[in-house]
């Protein structure tokens, strides 16, 4: 049995009062779906140890955190031991994104070709520095080419296929 890729969600990163809160380190885009009551998490130790799957009961976010109350936790001795946690969520629970969107996982490694069909390169990271996210496309001599993902440039992703097409705008290159 193929064991189930988990998302990373959040990291316990403290406790937060004595009734069993958590505060809580985001570590997705959608905190409002992951956190919201009824949610299912697995929380999962550091080092080694068995995941423990829990239910949120309530959130609130404070100052770029989170403070989520799990449901039968109800004091701070239970949930000392779980800081520096992960939150996970499996793979399959994975939010849908509009069309245009993909996750950063998706598009690392994938090949990036010219719309004449030449290989540029592989992905191998994306950037956020300001209006629009960046990849960083590594070249067989070992430069990297920095790829503005805009209209213009990048013509057609196919995540099965682990191909983008793009459109080398003069001065990219």
């Amino acid at each position: 049995m193929s064991e189930e890729r988990m998302l990373n969600v959040g990291k316990i990163v403290n406790t937060h009062g004595i009734r069993g809160e958590v505060k809580v380190y985001p570590q997705t885009d959608f905190p409002d779906v992951r956190f919201k009551p009824g949610a299912m998490l697995t929380m999962y130790p550091p080092e080694s140890g068995s995941p423990v799957a829990v239910e949120v009961v309530s959130s609130r976010e404070q100052k770029k955190m989170y403070i989520l109350k799990l449901k039968g936790y109800d004091n701070i001795n239970e949930v000392e031991r779980y800081k520096g946690w992960e939150l996970k969520v499996s793979d399959a629970e994975r939010v849908p994104l509009e069309e245009g969107e993909y996750y950063v996982r998706d598009i690392i490694g994938c090949e990036v070709v010219t719309e004449e069909g030449q290989t540029l390169g592989t992905i191998t990271d994306t950037l956020s520095p300001g209006a629009n996210d960046i990849w960083v496309v590594k070249l067989p001599k070992g430069k990297e080419l920095l790829l503005p993902v805009i209209d213009g440039v990048v013509l057609d992703v196919d995540i099965a296929a682990r191909k983008v097409k793009v459109h080398l705008m003069e001065g990219l290159l």
